[in-house]
């Protein structure tokens, strides 16, 4: 069972965002509930982007979600996921989508619903703007490093290693709800400090290669399999820890493989484990 909320713990998870006028004005009623929520899960990926310097040559700031990113947050098929942005690009207007070509994908604007835009001072261009000359100096992006890279988010500011290991620092801090797992695996304080430390630098490498398990793999599939790790996964990780009797030399290649692997072994590793207690109880039973 659940346990209750006091005081102010209410604060320690980290929440999608999703403005309270989508759901009392009119001009949003037509709009689904998933979709709302959708909106929500892009307007919160802004907020990287735009610590990225992920904007066009006006200014605007935009993010990359692919369909199958849309599939795997909202736990759907591809035709809901395309149905919900299609949604959300037509019913309101609350984002607009730009094609890259050549198989990229698509450059997602949210909309700002809140100011209007002029028509006549402002005209949206339909071909793909490159970021701007100040923003280039700033982040040492370029057009190559766009059509090279599945998410700009993924990428983390190259300018200043310093500000890209803290950027990484304070996402998985986030993202993995990392105070709430210090407090409730006290026992285990360094070893998540370590798995931090871990992922933090190894989104921070600059290899094109990084090993997992005796594999060279691209650097950007390491990192977007990362960047999706969740608490979930930690615990699982941590278990699997506890549980392994075997001499692990290399302790920080092993705790990295985990990580890596966890998102694809979890379910696997709990289904394997009801499995045994529902045979286990029926072979009780039948005694």
């Amino acid at each position: 069972m659940y346990d209750y909320f006091y005081g102010a713990q209410s604060d320690q998870f980290s929440f999608i965002r999703i403005p309270s006028v989508l759901f009392s004005e009119e001009r949003f009623k037509a709009l689904s509930a998933e979709a709302k929520v959708l909106y929500g899960i892009l307007l919160k990926r802004m907020d990287l982007s735009a610590r990225n310097g992920w904007f066009d040559k006006q200014g605007r700031v935009y993010i990359i979600c692919t369909l199958e990113e849309i599939m795997e947050t909202l736990n759907c098929a591809d035709k809901k996921a395309t149905r919900l942005m299609n949604e959300l690009e037509t019913k309101c207007g609350l984002i607009e989508r730009k094609r890259q070509g050549l198989g990229r994908p698509n450059l997602i604007y949210v909309k700002n619903f809140i100011t209007r835009q002029n028509n006549d001072s402002r005209i949206v261009k339909t071909t793909i703007q490159e970021p701007s000359e100040q923003r280039t100096s700033n982040t040492d992006i370029s057009d190559t490093d766009l059509s090279d890279t599945e998410n700009p988010i993924l990428s983390g500011p190259d300018a200043d290693g310093m500000a890209e290991h803290h950027f990484f620092e304070h996402y998985f801090r986030e993202h993995l709800e990392m105070d709430l797992l210090l407090q409730d695996l006290p026992e285990d304080q360094d070893t998540l400090h370590g798995i931090l430390s871990l992922l933090t630098d190894t989104c921070c490498s600059r290899r094109k290669y990084i090993r997992i398990a005796a594999d060279d793999k691209p650097r950007e599939v390491v990192k977007s399999r990362l960047m999706k790790l969740n608490s979930f996964h930690i615990r699982y990780v941590l278990k699997c820890l506890k549980e392994n009797a075997a001499d692990v030399r290399n302790i920080k290649q092993y705790l990295l493989a985990a990580l890596y692997n966890a998102p694809t072994t979890m379910d696997a590793y709990y289904q394997a484990r009801v499995n045994h207690d529902i045979q286990r109880k029926e072979v009780a039973h039948a005694r």
